[in-house]
């Protein structure tokens, strides 16, 4: 399992023409299982997704397809990380 940390290198006015095309990419992405949560930063300063993707190279394949990478709009700081202990809800991840 991976966090992804997103941080955006170029002014909000310039995400925000990517955002929609954004949506799209990880609409895609939890339609093919590799995400299973997203979110904002707040300040927003940029984004974090909970991946389960389990290959960091197949990961980095997914992440290059964004949009916001393609665009150079966002730095990607990934962690990878073995979950041992969950509540009984998340304990899928496990």
């Amino acid at each position: 399992m991976f966090i992804v940390s997103l941080t955006y290198q170029v002014p909000l006015e310039q995400v925000d023409a990517f955002i929609a095309e954004h949506v799209e990419y990880l609409d895609e992405q939890y339609a093919k299982g590799h995400f299973i949560l997203s979110g904002r930063k707040e300040p927003r300063t940029g984004g974090i997704i909970i991946s389960t993707v389990r290959d960091r190279n197949k990961l980095n394949e997914v992440l290059a397809q964004d949009p916001f990478h393609r665009e150079g709009l966002a730095s990607y700081e990934v962690t990878e990380m073995v979950p041992t202990k969950a509540s009984e809800r998340l304990g899928f991840l496990v």
